[in-house]
């Protein structure tokens, strides 16, 4: 899988490489990723890459020419390019997945008061990672590599995706590790008894009693499973 992000910020990538999931996968080649310095595509000695808007207003804008020539100089024929936008569709766990799968994704980081209109007819994809503005792209951006990464074969165990929250339209239930008991508060039993069938069935009660009670928007697509 080869990554590559346009940024006016590489350095930010820095230890966002040194997490432990990428960078295994780095190490071991199965995942490219290259960081691209938007700045170096900007004319003369300032690196002009920022105007005002037209028609006024406060900030500045990307602009079109070193964005797109930066991404002219690392598209390639199959590369899939997002752009990590607020007017984006909310970004969802099937979209991590979806992007896991690609061979070639271009992530193009916004900063200021965003990127020149026209350059987002250049992406396939524009992404937001929640109903809030950042300073820039590039936090969305790692969020969108790590989401994608860890889901890659082999990246971790198989078991470790498998029930975790939003894989199968639930929370992921409650989990717990030793003590059993800790000032007062106890392992529920059932994970204690070794019954596997039970055990089973308890997760998936817990998942849906959580699912109901913290998000139960989750649910509104699954009648069978929205009543208490």
């Amino acid at each position: 899988m080869r990554i590559t992000v346009l940024t006016m910020f590489p350095e930010l990538f820095g230890d966002f490489r040194k997490s432990p999931v990428l960078a295994r996968e780095l190490d071991r080649g199965r995942v490219e990723l290259k960081i691209v310095d938007i700045k170096e595509y900007a004319p003369g000695s300032f690196r002009w890459i920022d105007d005002s808007p037209y028609g006024g207003g406060a900030g500045m804008i990307l602009r079109c020419q070193p964005v797109l020539d930066a991404l002219k100089a690392v598209r390639r024929p199959e590369s899939y390019v997002v752009i990590p936008a607020p007017v984006g569709k909310v970004f969802r766990q099937a979209d991590a997945h979806r992007f896991s799968a690609m061979e070639d994704l271009i992530l193009i980081c916004g900063h200021y008061e965003g990127l020149d209109a026209r350059i987002y007819e250049h992406a396939d994809e524009l992404i937001s990672v929640g109903d809030y503005i950042l300073t820039g792209g590039e936090l969305p951006a790692m969020v969108l590599i790590d989401a994608a990464v860890r889901l890659r074969e082999g990246a971790l165990r198989g078991e470790s995706t498998r029930d975790e929250s939003f894989e199968n339209g639930l929370l992921e239930y409650p989990q717990y590790t030793r003590p059993a008991d800790y000032q007062g508060q106890r392992v529920p039993e059932i994970l204690l008894s070794g019954n596997h069938e039970e055990i089973r069935k308890w997760r998936l009660a817990e998942s849906l009693r959580l699912t109901r009670k913290l998000r139960p928007d989750l649910l509104k697509d699954r009648p069978d499973l929205s009543e208490e």
